[in-house]
C-alpha cells in the first residue's frame, strides 16, 4: 500500500509512523487514518518489529480533525458523528491501546483535540519544548474523543481534565509535563533522536513482559487492591514462561548482557 499521508520505515526493530500533512498541521482525515491503520497492522504482523514510535512533520504532531473532510454528508444533512467515531477514531484507539509493543509518542509540535488524545495513547510520551496540547472540542461544540476523557482524568486528575476540556486552552510542554501527561521534554531538534533511542531501547526488550506490564498498570485503575495482587500473579505466572525471563536469568547469572528476543 503506498502511502500518500503518512511516512514509514523500520529500523533496528522500531516502525516510525510519521503524519505527513504538514500543510494542515497533520489534521486528521479518512486516508490518514487509514494509512496509520494499515502501517500499525503491518508493524504488529512483522515478528522483527517490537516497537512503535508516533510522530508528525512540521509545526503540529496533529491538529485533530480535519474539519473539511467531514463537514456534512452527501445527501447534506448532518453527519451521525457517532458512527464516524464507532467506525473510525475508536477502532483506532483501541488497536493502540491492545497493541502487543509499547508505543513511544514524539510531540514536535500542537496535539490539539483528537490530536492530543492520541498522543495520550503512547506508553512514553516524549514531547518537543515547543510544543503543545489543547483539547479544543468545545470551541466547536464537542466532547472530546478518541479516548481523551479516558486518559486525562487518570494521568493528570479530575480537576485538570475538566479545566483543560471546558476552558479549550493550551497548555505548553512544561504544563504537560508537571502534570504527568508526558514523560518528559525534548529540546526542539533533539526530539527524534531522544524518542528514537528510547523506541530502540524497548526493541531490544522483553516484548512480552512489556505488554503485562501495561495490562497490569491499566487494570489498576479499577481493581481492588486484592484484585491487583491476583493480576500481578497471573502475569507473572506468563512473563515466567517466556523465553526471555530464562535468557534473563541466564544473563544475569553469565554477568553479561541479556539478549531478548520478544518471545
Amino acid at each position: 500500500m503506498a502511502y500518500n499521508c503518512i511516512l514509514n520505515r523500520i529500523e533496528d526493530g522500531v516502525s516510525v509512523i510519521t503524519f505527513n500533512r504538514p500543510e494542515k498541521l497533520c489534521a486528521m482525515n479518512a486516508e490518514m487514518m487509514g494509512e496509520t491503520t494499515d502501517a500499525i497492522d503491518k508493524a504488529v504482523a512483522d515478528e522483527n518489529v517490537r516497537c512503535i514510535l508516533l510522530t508528525g512533520t512540521g509545526r503540529g504532531f496533529c491538529s485533530g480533525q480535519d474539519l473539511n473532510d467531514r463537514i456534512q454528508a452527501e445527501d447534506g444533512q448532518k453527519r451521525d458523528l457517532g458512527v464516524t467515531l464507532d467506525q473510525g477514531y475508536n477502532r483506532f484507539a483501541r488497536k493502540i491501546h491492545t497493541l502487543r509493543m509499547p508505543m513511544v509518542v514524539a510531540v514536535n509540535g500542537i496535539a490539539a483535540g483528537a490530536g492530543a488524545s492520541i498522543a495520550l495513547l503512547g506508553d512514553i510520551v516524549v514531547a518537543a519544548k515547543s510544543a503543545s496540547f489543547m483539547q479544543a472540542f468545545v470551541r466547536i461544540g464537542l466532547v472530546p474523543d478518541c479516548g481523551g476523557t479516558y486518559a486525562l482524568p487518570r494521568l493528570a486528575g479530575r480537576a485538570r481534565a475538566l479545566g483543560m476540556t471546558l476552558l479549550g486552552d493550551p497548555i505548553d510542554a512544561e504544563t504537560a509535563a508537571d502534570w504527568g501527561l508526558i514523560w518528559k521534554i525534548a529540546e526542539d531538534d533533539a526530539l527524534l533522536d531522544d524518542s528514537m533511542e528510547i523506541a530502540k531501547r524497548l526493541a531490544a526488550g522483553p516484548t512480552k513482559s512489556y505488554a503485562l506490564i501495561r495490562q497490569a498498570i491499566r487494570a489498576a485503575d479499577t481493581n481492588s487492591f486484592d484484585e491487583q495482587l491476583d493480576f500481578e500473579m497471573q502475569c507473572q505466572r506468563a512473563a515466567g514462561y517466556t523465553d526471555d525471563h530464562a535468557e534473563g536469568v541466564q544473563a544475569f547469572l553469565d554477568k553479561r548482557d541479556a539478549e531478548f528476543k520478544g518471545r
